[in-house]
């Protein structure tokens, strides 16, 4: 109940979180893949360089007002305070949210993933989603379906592996 983080396992798959020891010994919240949510919204992060588990390039936006951590096989997006998401890790896995990243600023209420996509939904009931195409990180073909002006506002969204379904406020789905 202290909130410290253990690992064991492959070193090279997140069983070895020595560089990060000091920082994993009290505090933490919440677990995600191998990126730990501290009290503090900071967030520590271990494993393989290139699937995550190397966060310096956003460092910066990861000192503090994290609120929650999702992840696919091998990238990672943290939601803030602010309602601003910051993506890091593998790209074609969601890593890169560059195509997106002006509507992932503000107003993002949650962040959803499958094996290597990310879908965010945003105050306004819209949906921003980004990574592999093939698991739903390409929306263009339901877009106008989850932009829909008279349509009931999509409440939350749903995955397996692969694909992302939107719930509608009604009861329908938009998949």
């Amino acid at each position: 109940d202290d909130g410290a983080v253990v690992t064991w396992g492959d070193p090279e798959r997140g069983g070895d979180s020595n560089k990060v020891r000091n920082e994993l010994l009290g505090g933490v919240k919440y677990v995600c893949a191998f990126a730990a949510l501290k009290e503090d919204g900071s967030v520590v992060t271990w494993g393989h360089r290139d699937q995550g588990g190397d966060s310096r390039a956003v460092r910066e936006q990861l000192l503090s007002g994290v609120q929650q951590i999702s992840a696919t096989e091998s990238a990672f997006a943290a939601l803030k305070g602010d309602g601003s998401v910051t993506a890091w890790g593998k790209s074609a896995h969601g890593g890169d949210a560059s195509a997106v990243e002006r509507k992932l600023l503000r107003d993002v209420r949650h962040v959803y993933s499958n094996k290597a996509a990310f879908a965010a939904l945003k105050a306004d009931n819209s949906v921003v989603t980004w990574g592999d195409e093939d698991c739903g990180g390409d929306s263009s073909a339901v877009q106008d379906e989850l932009t829909e002006l008279n349509a009931s506002p999509v409440v939350s969204i749903y995955s397996n592996p692969f694909a992302f379904a939107a719930l509608r406020a009604d009861g329908s789905l938009i998949t």
